[in-house]
């Protein structure tokens, strides 16, 4: 799968760019998220540079056949409209249970436009005691990369204030649908 997600990528002119991952557990972000094409060249990002990583999506996409393709390739499904669905808990059991995990969120939760990042991630990445990696897709330039370590504050309302504005020189595929906090 590696070097077909790496030819794949040489073909549409995609790269990975940057350092892999030295941490053995984290949060990775993924940003900015406009399109539905960011899944496909952050999937083949990992894939091509073998990086396991486990992708949150929401639950409506996992019918049938497509949920037996999500779920192979790792991909977690999240109720979103479900206040009580634990996913913190779930998320730091699965971090403990393992010796290796690396956990891809979006956290505009959308690819429609929001003022609002959510903050799940930073919480998730907390209680789980591990860093977030801000990673970050590049429609203009054609790469992905894992990005800059970050180790949450305890204070998401700044840690997410901070991380947003890393991310105003982002080159997203639809522009209009993304928001960095400006």
């Amino acid at each position: 799968m590696k070097y077909l997600a790496r030819f794949i990528m040489w073909l549409a002119g995609w790269k990975y760019k940057g350092e892999l991952p030295t941490e053995k557990k984290a949060v990775i972000i993924s940003v900015p998220h406009t399109s539905n094409w960011d899944f496909i060249w952050g999937e083949l990002a990992f894939l091509s540079q073998g990086i396991p990583a486990f992708i949150l999506m929401k639950k409506e996409f996992f019918f049938f056949p497509l949920g037996m393709i999500l779920r192979a390739l790792r991909v977690i499904p999240v109720d979103r409209g479900n206040k009580d669905s634990q996913l913190v808990d779930q998320m730091v059991k699965e971090f403990k249970s393992r010796d290796s995990m690396y956990l891809c969120i979006t956290p505009e939760g959308s690819r429609k436009k929001r003022k609002k990042w959510k903050k799940g991630f930073l919480v998730i990445a907390k209680a789980a005691g591990v860093p977030v990696y801000l990673g970050r897709i590049d429609y203009k330039e054609k790469f992905c990369e894992v990005g800059p370590l970050f180790w949450p504050t305890g204070q998401p309302d700044a840690d997410l204030e901070y991380i947003m504005g890393t991310y105003r020189d982002a080159h997203p595929k639809f522009p209009e649908n993304f928001s960095c906090g400006n």
